[in-house]
């Protein structure tokens, strides 16, 4: 049998309402860690529900690994490069690629009767994935992209048709300046999205590949490029580099030099915007575990004085030191456990209700969701549970060590 585990069983389950300052602390103690863990948990969680939010955003009006000519990739100028069937065919057989679609963009102006607007016109193919674009709609319908004929219709941002008065099935003109002078396409709305995403939703318009090639004045095997969907976003960095193995330094019919780049270096500015998030992460989860080691560490103090002339009984009849040290951990183990499950169930339950009621909203121009996002990580949540309690153990050691300074004699003079 367990002699110290045994005895601490003993005094977790004694109701003993005599003791008027040890129950206040315990409770006090079990509220600390329970607070504790219930706030890096909802931390841990929304932080990773706002990256991943907004990372899916950014990559879902891209990809994650965009293949174009080299020095396209390195300046906002466009320079075609040639993607053909055989090519989409070899770089889906890469690992780690899941997708593979082209894209082709162009620079245009919006004009109405009022006003004009700048734009980013994006052409896509028949193999264009539309889910983060479908998720995305406030109106209308995503038309069938073609690579072989013009239907003259446009996707538009809800931004867009907010600050030139569009409406859905409304047509309007674009205009678009290049080497070949000034080219005119009349649009039909088709469908309005909206992302929240303010740097792209005021710029970018999808519309078919056939069109958006035909205004840059490039061949049909030519776009601007291709973009390539990984199976793990984890893996990125390895899914690039046996890309960029494939591509790097290879040249199309035209001459143009195939190179690759992810999507966090395409949008460096973003993406160190998400990292540090992880900063106010650490500085959360330091402080959480800091209030919980300090009232675990003030209710054993006070456990400790209190259960006196019990330690120096023990004592008395042979216990050694650490025994009694042990009995004391092994209690506040049970405190922290307790503290623990309700953190758990706090926590969780706070997370579930934001999730499926989105009861806390955002104002999205700032923060580019309309709802707090969160997102339960099993594997991270079970971590911060193992370390808020090996942590408040460890910190709870030194102060067990005043029982070796309790006398027998002394402790028990008044019994």
């Amino acid at each position: 049998m367990n002699f110290p585990l045994f005895i601490a069983k003993t005094i977790n389950n004694n109701s003993d309402t005599t003791r008027k300052v040890s129950k206040p602390a315990i409770r006090i103690a079990t509220a600390g860690v329970a607070i504790g863990l219930a706030v890096m948990i909802l931390s841990v969680s929304i932080v990773l529900g706002f990256k991943h939010s907004i990372r899916n955003k950014v990559i879902g009006f891209g990809s994650h690994i965009t293949v174009a000519d080299f020095a396209a990739l390195q300046s906002t100028e466009q320079y075609p490069i040639e993607i053909t069937d055989s090519f989409c065919t070899a770089i889906k057989k890469v690992k780690g690629v899941k997708h593979v679609q082209r894209f082709a963009n162009t620079q245009g102006i919006l004009k109405t009767e009022d006003d004009f607007l700048g734009v980013m016109l994006k052409g896509v193919g028949p193999e264009f994935d539309t889910t983060f674009i479908h998720q995305s709609m406030v109106e209308g319908a995503i038309p069938n992209f073609s690579d072989k004929k013009s239907q003259q219709k446009i996707l538009i941002s809800k931004t867009i048709a907010d600050k030139l008065k569009l409406k859905l099935g409304q047509k309007l003109f674009a205009y678009f300046v290049n080497d070949q002078g000034v080219r005119t396409r009349k649009f039909t709305i088709a469908g309005i999205y909206e992302t929240n995403l303010k740097q792209f939703d005021s710029q970018i318009c999808f519309t078919d590949l056939y069109t958006a090639n035909k205004l840059n004045g490039w061949q049909p095997s030519q776009c601007s490029g291709a973009e390539l969907t990984v199976d793990d976003f984890n893996r990125l960095d390895f899914t690039a580099l046996n890309v960029l193995k494939k591509v790097k330094g290879t040249q199309d019919h035209y001459g143009s030099t195939y190179s690759a780049a992810t999507v966090t270096e395409l949008n460096p500015q973003i993406f160190s915007w998400l990292d540090l998030m992880d900063l106010n992460v650490w500085i959360i989860l330091a402080l959480m575990v800091s209030v919980a080691g300090v009232t675990m560490i003030s209710g054993l103090l006070i456990i400790i004085l209190e259960r006196t002339q019990m330690i120096g009984l023990m004592k008395a009849l042979g216990a050694k030191n650490r025994q009694i040290r042990h009995i004391f951990l092994w209690f506040s183990t049970f405190i922290i456990g307790k503290g623990l499950i309700i953190g758990n169930v706090l926590g969780l339950g706070l997370i579930l209700l934001q999730r499926y009621t989105g009861l806390v909203s955002i104002d999205p121009k700032i923060y580019y969701v309309d709802t707090v996002p969160v997102e339960i990580n099993l594997p991270l949540i079970l971590a911060l549970n193992l370390a808020t309690l090996l942590i408040c153990l460890f910190v709870l050691i030194a102060p067990s060590y005043l029982i070796s300074h309790i006398h027998p004699a002394k402790s028990m003079q008044y019994e």
